[in-house]
This record gives C-alpha cells, sequence and structure tokens, in this order.
C-alpha cells in the first residue's frame, strides 16, 4: 500500500459486519456498497493464496472464505467491503488461486471448470476469460482466469500442465477453447 495509512479496525469486526450483510446464499454485492475508506489493513494476500493479518497466516479456512465474498478491487487496489467500512489489502498477485480445473467436451464445445482456493466454481468462457502473462525476463508464464467483478486465480502450476495437454491450435496460436471462446496461450511460431 502506497502512503495511505493503516487502519485499526480488526478482521472480527469486518467480517461480523460481513455476516451481517450476508443475506441467503451468494455473494454480497459489494459493487453497490459505496461506505467511506477507512485506511488500510495489515492483511495481505501471497501469490499462492494464503491470507496474511499482521503477518501472520489466517488459519481458518471459513473467515478467510468470508474475506473472500467481501473482496472488491477498484483500480488496481484491492479492499474488503462492507455496507459500514471499506479498507484497503496488499494482494501479491492474484487475490485468488485456481487448485483444480476439469475439462467437458472437445474442441470449440469444450468447457473448462476451475475451482478457486476459496471453494468459488467458474467456467471460463466470454464471461471469465483466461489470460496469461509471460515473465519478460524468463518468459515464463503466469495464466489466469476471471472468477468475478475483476477478480482474478491465479492457475496453479499443475492445472495449467494438465490445460496445455489438452491445448489447440487454432489460427497461428496455440490455446484453449472453453464456452466457445479461443483462449490463445503462446504463438505456435515459438513453440518447439
Amino acid at each position: 500500500m502506497s502512503a495511505r495509512s493503516v487502519t485499526s479496525p480488526s478482521p472480527e469486526g469486518i467480517a461480523a459486519s460481513a455476516r451481517a450483510a450476508v443475506k441467503g446464499r451468494g455473494l454480497p454485492p459489494v459493487h453497490l456498497w459505496n461506505p467511506p475508506f477507512c485506511g488500510d489493513l495489515d492483511m495481505r494476500i501471497a501469490r499462492d493464496g494464503t491470507w496474511f493479518y499482521l503477518g501472520t497466516p489466517i488459519g481458518r479456512p471459513e473467515l478467510v472464505r468470508l474475506f473472500s465474498t467481501i473482496l472488491r478491487k477498484d483500480g488496481d487496489n484491492y479492499f474488503l467491503v462492507t455496507p459500514v467500512e471499506k479498507v484497503g489489502i496488499t494482494v501479491d498477485d492474484a487475490p485468488f488461486v485456481a487448485v483444480d480445473v476439469e475439462a467437458a467436451g472437445q474442441g470449440r464445445d469444450q468447457v473448462l471448470r476451475f475451482e478457486t482456493n476459496v471453494g468459488d466454481h467458474v467456467s471460463a468462457g466470454p464471461e471469465h476469460p483466461i489470460r496469461v502473462e509471460r515473465d519478460p525476463e524468463t518468459g515464463e508464464p503466469a495464466p489466469y482466469v476471471l472468477v468475478r467483478a475483476n477478480l482474478e486465480a491465479l492457475i496453479d502450476r499443475k492445472s495449467f500442465y494438465r490445460l496445455v495437454e489438452i491445448g489447440a491450435r487454432f489460427e497461428g496460436w496455440f490455446g484453449l477453447w472453453s464456452g466457445g471462446t479461443f483462449f490463445p496461450v503462446i504463438p505456435e511460431a515459438e513453440l518447439p
């Protein structure tokens, strides 16, 4: 976090506000909430999907899941948002990790369904695109899938290797079909 101040709201207080705001099943409407910014919280999501508070991993999966439901990205910044408060947190890469993928069908009819480390399920397609960034120095790929409203999941290595095995060539690219959409991964000219 840049020059913003660290605030004092506790994770327990934010969790209580989130629980009170969530009615029924499904995700809370964080996109509709516009509470005042209360400062930054010393909370961080590591690249491997581990959530930390005050430098210590949060060991309660149900608390991490609850926080994940009130996470929002505005511009380049991440926030936990409830109807009454908005606090900034740090995200090292993507806020979620896609820890598993299942493929159903083949070719253009294939659907890739991802599961995240916080229990979200999403099928890649026009509404949930896959993208691949490449490290400019090493060329190492970093694949992502959009989970919801500007929040992506980094696709873990084992899942990405499984995707490469079912990849296809299309219009000069090697990539993946899902939900009737082709997602380019690497130009065919760069393939061995």
